[in-house]
């Protein structure tokens, strides 16, 4: 009897080893046998090894650098670092000269402060007139009454019904579609090892989210220009004291609250991040203070880049201004990465760059 239950525990047990060996053999066979290539779009360079090796130290646990994953905070700015900006100008600009001087809904409508706002970028768009002293402000201005009234979904829907417009300056994109590739593969390669970015940009909060929406950047990632919302019956009561009831919803109203600019991105960023960023990655003056408040964080390794438009190849540059951006960078402290040298592709296949042409 003994022999017998033996032999039974001897073939149980050659079952179960047969069953898992069997097991860990499909698992091993199934199990990824190349690991993810990136950066296809870019040439070998300078800033692309720094960006890596910056990147392999913080993320090392055995490096003195080693940053845990909550505080690997990254801030993209978005015209002219990861969608094109000269197309022939930012896109919210393009978006009111449209809104105010070719929208037919509206047009009879804009104040006459918003009107000269439209052609001021009209008239720098098509003749080269320069734009007046502080055009940012007033173009904020302008494009808060611009849109107001507007339900949050019904300006999604218009910036995206003009972004699905082919880019003035282009064969083959939509405005939609104008993004860096080789800028989309940084944040592909930051987000698998670890990292959280945002954006931080001058233009409106609810332009940018309309426009990232397709690369899958959550709405609270995006930090821009704000105008005042309202509940849709609040009318003149403060909010203090306005219950929105459930069938309301949220308009935009021509009360602007911030133009997100230089020292404004950085106040944005600590209000609504919490943390100050350990990597930043721009392309104008308007981003030095956010690098600069990147740059004085004390308790981690940091890395800045700015991006320099001098391909006017592949793109519409102004070589002068590049050229004296990226002396301006380098001697700043900030990486630079030049779009004609570092980029193997910029819109990516298919895209072509031709003259404007307008209407």
């Amino acid at each position: 009897m003994k022999k017998i239950r033996f032999l039974i525990i001897v073939l149980l047990c050659a079952f179960v080893q047969g069953t898992v060996l069997t097991s860990c053999s499909s698992i091993r066979s199934v199990a990824p046998t190349s690991s993810k290539e990136y950066f296809q779009s870019w040439n070998q360079c300078v800033a692309l090894t720094t960006l890596k090796t910056y990147v392999e130290d913080v993320t090392n646990p055995k490096s003195a650098n080693y940053i845990s994953a909550e505080d690997r905070i990254a801030t993209f700015d978005m015209d002219g670092t990861f969608l094109g900006e000269l197309y022939p100008t930012y896109f919210e600009y393009n978006l009111l000269e449209y809104r105010v001087l070719d929208d037919a809904s509206y047009r009879d409508k804009a104040p006459a402060d918003v009107h000269e706002t439209a052609q001021n970028i009209r008239d720098f768009v098509r003749n080269g007139t320069p734009l007046p002293a502080h055009f940012d402000m007033k173009h904020a201005y302008a494009a808060a009454k611009a849109y107001a009234g507007m339900t949050i979904a019904e300006f999604d829907a218009y910036v995206k019904t003009y972004a699905a417009k082919p880019a003035n300056g282009f064969k083959g994109m939509t405005y939609a579609q104008s993004f860096y590739k080789p800028m989309l593969e940084v944040m592909d390669y930051l987000k698998d090892n670890g990292f959280t970015y945002y954006v931080i940009s001058g233009s409106d909060r609810f332009i940018c989210r309309s426009l990232v929406e397709s690369l899958g950047i959550e709405p609270n990632r995006v930090i821009g220009m704000d105008v005042c919302l309202m509940a849709k019956k609040q009318g003149e009561e403060p909010g203090v004291d306005y219950t929105m009831g459930k069938d309301e919803y949220l308009v935009r109203t021509d009360s602007l609250i911030i133009k997100n600019l230089k020292t404004n991105k950085v106040l944005q960023i600590s209000q609504e991040i919490g943390k100050v960023p350990v990597l930043s990655f721009g392309n104008s003056s308007g981003d030095c203070a956010m690098h600069n408040y990147c740059l004085s964080n004390q308790k981690h390794r940091t890395a800045t880049f700015m991006l320099v438009a001098d391909d006017d190849a592949r793109d519409h540059a102004d070589l002068e201004e590049g050229a004296r951006r990226e002396a301006k960078w380098r001697e700043a402290g900030y990486t630079v990465i030049s779009m004609k040298n570092d980029f193997r592709t910029i819109y990516g296949p298919g895209v072509e760059k031709t003259d404007f042409t307008f209407q």
